[in-house]
């Protein structure tokens, strides 16, 4: 590592924090994070298996539940190795080109669920402003094309970001504030200007979320204009019903998310667990909640995970049974 005083041109790791109150007494943490992942992962591997499995579920708003589940699948496996190796084995050094690589990732997939669920407010406006065309309208080459957009943005305008911060020196502290790599924590500790990267990166969040939340503000306004013009009160509430789940799926990403942003840039005197307890809840609260919110709003998703658990309870009872 080469030097000159308290600079390190090229930093070999980084110390990843965990819970700083928490001293070195965090491994009790380990078992309800171990249990959220669990949950996250098992929860949208059911959903992607069903919807995979089951030709009713073969349609359009059920293929974009899938991307979200994908998404969210893919947010749990790049932060589990280093939230499991702080608090289950209290290891918290991470290589520089491994922080760069889960940064580059854990952006990427936040930036894929934005775009999902901008997809799926499209998806709900089409089937309440005009349902007589929606099967002609989202077909599935349409939500194909859907997916491979939201994909390419999310690689592409993430792309730069590890380049451009790669080529910073690091002073005095590699410590990081978060349990794993993201932009703005690491850029901190650059004893550089980095003015170009906070320049992209904010023009990265517009361009993705900010860009993803103006289309779903406007979505819903549709919507609800739509939803107010019908006359019964029973069908009014039915058309809107079918948003519920989206809509909580929204609040789930997006709130935390502009909480972390308002911390992160305004919260300097705040408390120093404030905004690991808010990037906590930014990446393990959405990939827990989605697959329980659309399994108990949504029928059909929650008639075949009930159709699911029960034959395996038959079939493990008939095993037992045999076995006698």
């Amino acid at each position: 590592m080469a030097t000159a005083g308290n600079i390190s041109f090229i930093p070999l790791t980084f110390i990843l924090s965990g819970i700083p109150e928490l001293g070195n007494n965090q491994n009790w943490f380990a078992f309800p994070l171990g249990a959220l992942y669990v949950i996250a992962l098992v929860g949208n591997v059911t959903i992607l298996f069903l919807i995979n499995r089951e030709d009713s579920l073969h349609q359009p708003m059920y293929f974009l539940l899938s991307m979200l589940a994908f998404t969210d699948i893919g947010v749990s496996l790049t932060t589990l190795p280093t939230m499991l190796s702080i608090f289950w084995f209290n290891y918290t050094q991470i290589y520089l080109q491994s922080c760069l690589t889960q940064m580059y990732f854990l952006h990427t997939f936040a930036a894929m669920e934005s775009g999902v669920l901008v997809a799926m407010a499209v998806d709900r406006l089409i089937a309440i402003c005009d349902p007589l065309r929606y099967a002609a309208i989202l077909t599935n080459s349409v939500i194909a094309k859907m997916g491979l957009l939201i994909l390419l943005r999310g690689l592409c305008v993430v792309f730069p970001v590890p380049f451009l911060t790669r080529r910073f020196p690091f002073c005095k502290t590699h410590m990081l504030v978060h349990s794993y790599c993201l932009h703005q924590d690491v850029i901190r500790l650059a004893c550089a200007d980095t003015t170009v990267n906070s320049i992209y990166g904010l023009v990265a969040v517009l361009l993705t979320k900010g860009i993803d939340s103006l289309f779903i503000i406007i979505s819903y306004g549709m919507i609800f204009r739509a939803v107010l013009r019908i006359k019964a009160n029973e069908a009014r509430l039915k058309a809107f019903s079918t948003c519920i789940s989206h809509i909580c799926a929204v609040l789930v990403f997006y709130v935390p998310l502009i909480g972390l942003s308002v911390v992160h840039r305004f919260g300097k005197h705040a408390s120093a667990l404030l905004p690991v307890f808010m990037a906590d809840i930014y990446l393990l609260v959405p990939p827990v909640i989605n697959p329980v919110i659309y399994s108990i709003k949504t029928k059909q998703i929650r008639a075949k995970v009930i159709k699911l658990f029960r034959r395996r309870e038959i079939g493990a009872r008939d095993n037992v049974i045999a076995t006698i």
